[in-house]
C-alpha cells in the first residue's frame, strides 16, 4: 500500500485528527492518528495488517515463529498481522512499569520473533518490547508497524518494517510554534496506563 492509501483508511474511519495533541511520547503535534477508530473496524484493520504482513514477508522476514506486541496499542495489529502470517500472536504487558510476558505466554531462548506495533513516533514502546524479548533470550529479527511517524529516525534497536512513513512535526511542550500553542492541548493516547 502507498502512503495515501494507508492515510485514506485513517480518514475513512475519522482517525486522522487535526488540532493540538499531546502524543504518548509527551511531544506535541498538530496531527493525531487515532488508531482505535481504525481498529474498531475489522474490515479496515484487515486491509492494513494484510498489507503489513505482505511487506514483512517481502522484506525477508518469513523465518519467524511468533508475533509479539506491546500492550495495549499493539495487540490488535499484532494479532491481525500474525493471522495473515499464519503465526501465533502474544503480547507484553507493563508490570511495575516494565514490559513482561504474562498469561502463560512464552518465547524459547533463540526463538525468532518479530515485534508488531501500531504507530511508531519515538519508538519507546517497541524498544521496551524488544528489550523484554532480548532479556528472555528471544532473537528479535525485526519490528514492524503500520505507520512510522519518525520516518526512519526512531532508534528501536532492530530493523523496522513500516507499512508507510508519515512524518508529522512533533515538538516539546516548551518549543511549540505559535499556531499550535494557541490551541488547547488534548491527550488522546494511552501511555498513562500501567
Amino acid at each position: 500500500m502507498e502512503q495515501q492509501e494507508v492515510l485514506q483508511v485513517f480518514r475513512d474511519c475519522g482517525a486522522l485528527l487535526e488540532g493540538h495533541f499531546i502524543l504518548t511520547s509527551g511531544l506535541r503535534s498538530a496531527v493525531y492518528l487515532q488508531k482505535a477508530l481504525v481498529f474498531r473496524r475489522p474490515d479496515k484493520t484487515e486491509i492494513l495488517c494484510r498489507a503489513l504482513a505482505q511487506k514483512i514477508r517481502a522484506s525477508g522476514y518469513s523465518d519467524i515463529s511468533q508475533v509479539v506486541s506491546p500492550a495495549v496499542g499493539g495487540i490488535i495489529p499484532g494479532y491481525e498481522t500474525a493471522r495473515h502470517l499464519g503465526l501465533p500472536a502474544i503480547f507484553t504487558e507493563r508490570v511495575d512499569g516494565k514490559f513482561q510476558l504474562r498469561r502463560n505466554f512464552s518465547v524459547a531462548p533463540g526463538e525468532k520473533v518479530i515485534v508488531v506495533e501500531d504507530i511508531v513516533s519515538t519508538g519507546l514502546s517497541i524498544r521496551e518490547c524488544v528489550d523484554c524479548m532480548k532479556a528472555i533470550g528471544a532473537n528479535v529479527v525485526a519490528a514492524a508497524c503500520i505507520i512510522d511517524r519518525s520516518a526512519g529516525e526512531a532508534d528501536i534497536g532492530v530493523p523496522l518494517v513500516s507499512l508507510t512513513q508519515y512524518k508529522v512535526p512533533a515538538y516539546p511542550a516548551d518549543a511549540l510554534p505559535p499556531e499550535l500553542a494557541a490551541l488547547p492541548a488534548v491527550k488522546p493516547g494511552s501511555r498513562g496506563l500501567q
